[in-house]
């Protein structure tokens, strides 16, 4: 079973839009809107781990160089 549909009210500039991308990609204005909104979710997504990589303490990071040397210890030839 399917989802219900609704609708919702957008600029006509934009509908138009949706419509012609859709047309572009042979694919309905759901699928374009439900492929940007996929995107945005990843690209958020990324944002935040950026983010916390950058936040992170001194003691992560010593503990991830500790962790990078001895993973090129010449043990795995």
């Amino acid at each position: 079973m399917s989802d219900p549909v609704t609708t919702i009210k957008v600029p006509r500039s934009l509908r138009e839009r949706i419509a012609a991308r859709a047309g572009q990609q042979g694919v309905t204005a759901a699928e374009v809107i439900t492929e940007l909104l996929d995107e945005a979710d990843r690209h958020a997504r990324f944002a935040a781990v950026r983010e916390a990589y950058a936040n992170t303490d001194a003691s992560y990071r010593e503990e991830t160089e500790a962790w990078d040397a001895v993973t090129d210890d010449g043990l795995h030839s």
